[in-house]
């Protein structure tokens, strides 16, 4: 079995791969003052009692691969990593770790691990040229190139961001459930809130990717870019949204299976 991790702001997604799929899954929320013997103890919570899995910490473990876009946790679970997984193979993510994606961007060490690693995925399942829509945190958006090439992005605030910000800083307005309103004309302040959220970000994405899928095209045509959607809130905007193709719930787990096969291929 190979455990993948991917650390983001808000949650961290964790996936258990037999062979190419993926058998199980879990969410936690990103804790950056949890320590290395913390983590530990939350991953055996978690898979312990896995029936593919054994009932000690590492039990069925045969690979480990991880990206973050938190130093302090990817400082941690280097640490789980070192101390209750040592005889397991694991790839952390960073620069130097072989993903066979030529970065384009101006420092490509500027560029998230869960970025290139979604990147690794998408051109392996949908060849490029490509646009990957992640909500999460923020809401990422990676171009590649018709040759598998990170191009380059954009970053705007994510939805869960959006709507904090709206009940803090509005004086009539509070925190709502982020569901898909009736209508786009709102009847009640609950109704305007989520209308403007999901219909707004859903004419934000297409917006966005219309203008990189003419980019990317050059002279060709922008209906050959390939857009994938990923990220725990995406399910929000995929009804919504006419320039989305394909929805990958674990498309940064499968870039981290690639990236750790590629790794450890020689071993």
């Amino acid at each position: 079995m190979l455990l993948t991790i991917d650390v983001g702001n808000t949650q961290t997604t964790l996936g258990l791969f037999d062979g190419e799929e993926v058998v199980e899954h879990w969410r936690i929320s990103t804790d950056p003052r949890r320590t290395a013997d913390e983590l530990a103890v939350l991953l055996q919570g978690l898979m312990g009692m896995h029936p593919l899995l054994g009932e000690e910490l590492g039990d069925g473990i045969e690979g480990i691969a991880i990206c973050s876009t938190v130093p302090t946790v990817l400082h941690e679970l280097r640490e789980v990593t070192r101390r209750y997984y040592g005889d397991v193979p694991a790839v952390l993510v960073e620069p130097g770790v072989k993903t066979g994606v030529p970065i384009l961007a101006d420092n490509p060490k500027e560029v998230g691990a869960d970025r290139i690693v979604n990147t690794v995925a998408a051109v392996e399942l949908y060849g490029g040229p490509a646009i990957v829509v992640d909500f999460g945190t923020a809401t990422t958006y990676d171009a590649i190139t018709a040759r598998g090439e990170y191009a380059g992005g954009a970053i705007a605030p994510g939805i869960e961001i959006s709507v904090e910000a709206l009940g803090v800083r509005g004086a009539q307005l509070r925190k709502i459930e982020l569901a898909r309103p009736r209508s786009v004309i709102g009847k009640n302040t609950v109704e305007c809130m989520q209308s403007g959220i999901v219909f707004g970000f859903a004419g934000q994405v297409d917006g966005v990717v219309a203008r990189m899928k003419r980019e990317l095209a050059g002279s060709g045509d922008p209906a050959d870019v390939t857009v994938i959607a990923t990220g725990g809130l995406a399910p929000m905007v995929l009804g919504e949204s006419t320039e989305i193709d394909a929805h990958e719930p674990w498309l940064t787990l499968i870039g981290l299976r690639l990236v750790y096969e590629r790794n450890t291929a020689r071993l």
